[in-house]
């Protein structure tokens, strides 16, 4: 790395190269300490559900994935033989994103969004991807919202509850079961699901790196903790122990909820772009490019996950505000001093996901056996699509899981992922 990049980087106490496995660590202690009970950063969410022994067959449930900036809908059959096919599909913004609402509104414009599902079957799985208290019943008591959602009245309510109520004022039939879920519970079912018939996996685990960050397991048995063996949902956003930049302390104070989901902030596609925003502004004012280069950058109003991701990928690409200033502006070294203060954030986040699927392989006390490896589903775009995230957690995990611990494990992706575990959930009895 550059020097005056090390130098700035360290100034700002931004960390270049986290270690994997003390964070690991750390995440793992802290997951026990809720799993008991115990004050904790993050909620380790039981949800009292397993992954099925069979698919479902001749059955269809609606299913809702609602999370980040998209609200979609749609009808899920499984066929006589649990194949399942997917119509109906509509997608819309998720509520409270674009302005704050009041409970009432929120749960309206959730019964305006299914309109076109009504009464096509009597179950939903809804995947409903922030911090809920799952009930034995299958329904979720919301905790908070994250990624940026304003609906604080919201915040305590019954999920499914609500929605039922508001879907009967619109005329629907009674609803028999509404089970709630998050999308890493739904990446953990359909990996079970996608699993083929000469796969052994000794356990799961459902892993996003999108918008938002979060991961689930499954649980072994557990006498000291009390619980029985089912999915657990860590929130592994909420986790503080982290190390935090200057630019991550100044970007937390601009968002909706400062001070709270540390490591989220820290990964995940929402905040990679604007904490970037930050350390180049930053850069600037100090000096580290070429005055010229420093006025353009001073310039910039934002920057997205998707601008600083296509400077990664092509610094020399035009159809970016970077690449213009790269092409037509900066020195070569002032190119490459940008691309280096953003590939350490990338590099980051890559590493503390790969801290937290160590954390949870861990835990489930499986993968011993390497003709039975843990089978872990990623789901996000910021996983795979942003520059070499996944390649570096695969990297990590390779050296620290198989060749320090002899834990086995396989990532898996399958198609509409999210939609087959929703429905999946929804048809679980």
């Amino acid at each position: 790395m550059n020097s005056q990049v090390s130098s700035f980087l360290a100034r700002h106490n931004f960390v270049n190269h986290v270690d994997v496995l003390t964070v690991a660590q750390a995440i793992l202690d802290d997951m026990k300490k809720g799993l008991k009970k115990e004050k904790s950063d993050q909620d380790m969410i039981r949800t009292f559900c397993n992954p099925p022994s069979a698919m479902a067959k001749s059955k269809s449930v609606i299913v809702i994935d609602a999370g980040g900036t998209n609200f979609r809908s749609c009808l899920v059959t499984f066929d006589e033989n649990g194949n399942p096919s997917i119509s109906d599909m509509e997608k819309t913004k998720m509520p409270g994103v674009e302005r704050e609402l009041s409970r009432k509104e929120f749960f309206e414009q959730f019964a305006a969004n299914l309109e076109h599902l009504k009464n096509k079957s009597d179950r939903i799985g809804f995947c409903f991807s922030y911090p809920m208290e799952i009930k034995e019943n299958g329904d979720g008591v919301l905790l908070g919202f994250s990624k940026e959602v304003k609906a604080p009245e919201v915040v305590g309510c019954e999920i499914g509850k609500c929605l039922k109520e508001v879907l009967e004022q619109h005329g629907w039939n009674s609803i028999k079961r509404i089970s709630m879920l998050n999308d890493t519970v739904a990446a953990l079912l359909a990996g079970a699901a996608c699993a083929t018939e000469g796969d052994r996996y000794s356990s799961f685990i459902g892993f996003i790196l999108g918008t938002g960050m979060n991961a689930a397991y499954l649980q072994p048995d557990c006498k000291c903790c009390e619980i029985n063996k089912q999915i657990v949902v860590c929130e592994s956003g909420k986790f503080l122990s982290v190390n935090r930049s200057d630019f991550d302390v100044e970007f937390d104070k601009t968002t909706v909820k400062p001070g709270v989901f540390w490591l989220e902030k820290l990964c995940s596609g929402a905040y990679l772009g604007p904490v970037s925003w930050f350390a180049l502004q930053a850069a600037a004012k100090e000096e580290i490019f070429t005055p010229k280069t420093c006025e353009e950058i001073l310039k910039l109003p934002v920057l997205t996950l998707i601008q600083m991701d296509k400077f990664l990928h092509s610094p020399y690409d035009k159809n970016c505000d970077l690449g213009k200033i790269a092409c037509d502006i900066a020195t070569e070294e002032d190119t490459d001093k940008m691309f280096q203060i953003l590939n350490a954030i990338v590099e980051r986040s890559a590493r503390y996901s790969a801290a937290i699927l160590c954390a949870c392989a861990i835990q489930t006390g499986e993968g011993k056996n390497a003709s039975k490896p843990i089978c872990i589903l990623c789901d996000g775009t910021t996983f795979f699509k942003t520059y070499k995230v996944k390649e570096r957690v695969n990297a990590y995990l390779d050296e620290i899981l198989t060749n320090q611990m002899g834990i086995n494990w396989n990532i898996v992706s399958c198609d509409n992922d999210i939609t087959l575990g929703a429905a999946i959930a929804g048809l679980i009895e």
